[in-house]
């Protein structure tokens, strides 16, 4: 008799698929845009440039990777998951920093743009043409506010995601306890078979 709880697909659980995360579709709009951004505002040697593209970088890839560690290591995947939100916030800093020392606004919660970025915030399958207008608008405080918004949607998702990690973590363990209960579940189908 065939025990309907086996894991036929292994111990190893289905990972990745990192591209269907809105938290990566939109990480991948604020690299794209920070590279926009960096080009305009910047001189082309001003090292402020490489270490904001390269937080938006990282913010991008460590979602990558987490995704691609989570079938092995639920810890790696926290970790990760957390350097992603640590980068994003470091490049708002940065965002924030071009602003506040050019004498540009920092919009509060209850501008008008603010509330149309959250409204297009909620448009699915978002890709950079989303956010075009406002990205790439000759307006530098608007292009940076608009990024601004953009990461902080990111950081808040990327807290949702690792607190469901977490909670995920405790209720069903790692990869020691699926391959313990692996191992069981064949020694027990062995012994049957006999």
């Amino acid at each position: 008799m065939e025990d309907k709880n086996q894991n036929k697909e292994g111990f190893i659980p289905k990972h990745g698929g990192y591209r269907n995360l809105i938290t990566y579709q939109k990480s991948e709009i604020i690299y794209d845009g920070t590279i926009h951004f960096t080009g305009r505002a910047f001189k082309k040697y001003d090292r402020t440039i490489d270490q904001m593209v390269q937080a938006a970088r990282s913010g991008k890839q460590n979602i990558v990777e987490a995704s691609m560690a989570s079938g092995t290591s639920k810890e790696m995947e926290i970790k990760l998951t957390n350097v992603a939100r640590a980068s994003l916030e470091e490049l708002k800093i940065d965002y924030e920093d071009f602003l506040r020392t050019n004498k540009l606004q920092i919009w509060p919660k209850e501008h008008p743009y603010v509330i149309r970025l959250r409204e297009l915030n909620k448009l699915p399958n978002p890709t950079y043409d989303t956010f075009k207008k406002g990205i790439e608008h000759e307006n530098l405080e608007i292009s940076a506010n608009v990024l601004i918004g953009l990461i902080k949607v990111v950081s808040y998702l990327l807290n949702n995601q690792i607190k469901a990690l977490e909670a995920a973590f405790i209720k069903e363990g790692g990869l020691r306890e699926r391959m313990t209960k692996a191992r069981i579940e064949q020694r027990n189908k062995d012994k049957n078979d006999r």
